[in-house]
């Protein structure tokens, strides 16, 4: 553990600087190189030459080697609602977190040619790079910000609340346009996070790839009430098969989903050819795409990646042993030793990165039940559902001993880590766990010997898990559960059903990664309950009451989110995160999330023609995971 500690601290100590230095990219002259693909459109007349795509100063992203071009990525994806795996294979943002040939995460600029941050952090200004156009040609200016903010962003229609992460104190941000490239957010309070939040989720809903500030405005304003008539966007919501032109925003919306529609003009390295869902799923390079390496070649060096679809785990352990993946680590769901024993036959390597998320039971403790949402209101009650699982015989059996068994806490080397958190009730104890639910009142058992709910019922928790792989992990913990009589049903379900069911609140318990664990305050809304513990409870925070489900009474909901209200106001970096780790503290202690087990190797299936992919980096969701070895650097041999 003592490599990965210092590395993952390494990397969050320099990110932190780097966040909130002003940077401003230099110029360099440079002779252009293209991909074969686009040299041979260039001489059918179908596309200008590469000078005039790309900007005047390209951003430079440096390759750990000089690439070729050419070839197609395999991938396996398992079907229309696994959309986020290769959405986070390209994000772009402003700012993104990228790792260097050190393995430092950096926050760097993307499609900006520099930014700055005023003295006491309320504003920041950016500018666009010059000459930055669409991935259909179209040119990329303040116009589009404009669009962004005023018909999207502050349009009820489509965001019915902003979120307080771009609310802060309950005052939206605002956008003032400076020219045509250049123009500056600003805040009604500091805000020392700001540049971290960008880097992770950019300016939110409502698209899937989330460009920050921009939007094409010379497409989506078509779908947009402001420009659109009424019989328009009718029409448009009859074309596209939804019920109102509204429902084709958003990150499943049919036209804001770059995985949907390959008509969505985007700034990313890649661009859907054929959407799902289809046996194979296939993205084509930009050739718009705005950056090079540094010896001036336009990125990607890889023409297309395919995602194949896979029907269940053994299906894409299958294909992973018959080498047909060129680079995944999402889905990897066989013990570790399958993948090293076949490394040979399947003609690949492992690259390890480090997992710094948490596998996480969440109790929905905005349940409609009210037997239930008085059981898990009892702290009682939730430290027993922790110290009463045995997490070193699920690490031992599903993943190969390569885990640890932690709470839903900062990960080791975070700037946010404290062991007694990492630690807190993981200890198993099933005589303390049968202790404590006597005394919450659940003493009285069935024939079968499953406790009794106050209201006579057995005391049984179903819990959902999104993805097939997951099986055997929830089988290990209803066997747990049952030796301290309480019924797990655990039930396996798509993604799609199991993301919409935690929206609508139609769930006892779920199985899933609590992340964002490595710099929290890049985004904080999962401690503070949403998508998440008490997702009803966040929308009534971030509505101001309007809607939503108030805090339970005697929870520590509320004081976590005037932690957040503080730290995200506070004038320097050490207040906002003294409050930071207040926050922390009270959501770990009160226990309302019970981790599993955590910083696990990540298995990275390469093949041996995969070039430039990075070892032992730290997979986070607020570095956008795979996004942050920069795959625009990948490349394949072509010999």
């Amino acid at each position: 553990m003592g490599g990965k500690n210092m590395t993952l601290k390494k990397w969050l100590n320099r990110a932190a600087m780097v966040a909130l230095s002003a940077t401003a990219m230099t110029s360099a002259a440079w002779a252009f190189q293209e991909s074969p693909m686009l040299t041979e459109m260039v001489e059918a007349g179908s596309l200008p030459p590469v000078e005039e795509r790309l900007p005047a100063n390209p951003t430079v992203i440096n390759a750990l080697e000089v690439g070729q071009y050419g070839g197609t990525w395999r991938r396996a994806y398992s079907g229309p609602g696994d959309r986020w795996g290769p959405t986070k294979l390209m994000e772009e943002r402003v700012l993104k977190w990228a790792a260097g040939p050190d393995g430092t995460a950096e926050l760097t600029p993307g499609y900006i040619e520099s930014y700055s941050v005023n003295d006491n952090s309320t504003e920041f200004t950016f500018t666009l790079l010059d000459g930055l156009k669409w991935s259909d040609g179209a040119p990329v200016t303040t116009e589009d910000v404009r669009f962004w903010y005023e018909d999207v962003f502050l349009n009820p229609k489509i965001i019915g609340t902003i979120d307080p992460t771009f609310s802060p104190g309950g005052v939206p941000m605002e956008i003032e346009i400076k020219d045509e490239r250049t123009f500056t957010a600003k805040f009604a309070q500091p805000y020392v996070y700001f540049l971290q939040i960008l880097a992770k989720d950019s300016t939110g809903e409502p698209s899937l790839d989330r460009a920050s500030f921009v939007f094409p405005k010379h497409y989506l304003s078509q779908f947009n009430d402001k420009y659109a008539s009424e019989a328009d966007l009718a029409a448009a919501a009859a074309k596209f098969g939804v019920a109102s032109w509204t429902d084709v925003w958003g990150s499943k919306g049919a036209v804001t989903a770059w995985w949907a529609n390959p008509e969505l003009p985007v700034l990313t390295a890649w661009k859907i050819e054929t959407p799902a869902p289809a046996e194979n799923v296939t993205m084509v390079r930009n050739p718009y795409y705005w950056a090079v390496d540094q010896e001036g070649n336009q990125l990607p060096y890889i023409d297309r990646i395919n995602h194949r679809l896979y029907q269940d785990p053994q299906s894409l352990a299958l294909m992973v042993a018959q080498g047909q993946i060129d680079a995944q680590d999402r889905g990897m769901s066989q013990p570790f030793d399958f993948y090293k024993d076949n490394e040979e036959r399947g003609d690949y390597r492992i690259v390890p990165w480090l997992g710094s998320g948490v596998w996480s039971l969440i109790p929905n403790l905005n349940t409609t039940d009210e037997v239930l949402h008085a059981l898990y209101a009892d702290e009682r009650v939730r430290q027993a559902l922790s110290v009463g699982l045995d997490r070193e015989l699920i690490i031992e059996l599903t993943q190969s001993g390569l885990a640890k068994p932690i709470q839903a806490a900062p990960v080791s080397g975070s700037p946010y880590y404290q062991e007694d958190l990492q630690n807190h009730w993981t200890e198993y104890d099933p005589d303390l766990a049968d202790q404590l639910l006597d005394e919450a009142g659940l003493a009285e058992r069935d024939a079968e010997g499953f406790r009794l709910r106050p209201d006579g019922k057995r005391f049984t928790i179903v819990v959902q898990g999104g993805d097939a792989i997951l099986a055997k992990q929830l089988e290990l913990i209803a066997e747990s559960y049952s030796e301290i009589g309480i019924e797990i049903l655990p039930r396996v379900m798509d993604r799609t059903q199991f993301d919409t069911n935690r929206t609508n609140n139609d769930f006892d318990m779920q199985y899933l990664v609590f992340d964002r664990l490595t710099y929290v305050p890049a985004d904080p809304r999962i401690m503070m309950g949403s998508e998440s513990y008490a997702n009803q409870s966040y929308v009534w925070y971030s509505t101001d009451g309007a809607s939503g489900i108030a805090p339970p009474e005697g929870s520590n909901f509320q004081k976590i989110y005037d932690l957040w209200d503080t730290a995200s106001s506070a004038a320097t970096l050490e207040d906002a995160d003294a409050a930071m780790n207040e926050l922390i503290r009270t959501f770990v202690e009160s226990g309302y999330v019970i981790g599993v087990h955590g910083e696990g190797t990540v298995v990275n299936v390469v093949s041996n023609r995969m070039h430039n992919v990075q070892a032992d980096l730290v997979m986070d969701d607020i570095f956008r995971e795979v996004g942050l070895s920069r795959t625009q650097q990948y490349w394949l041999d072509q010999n």
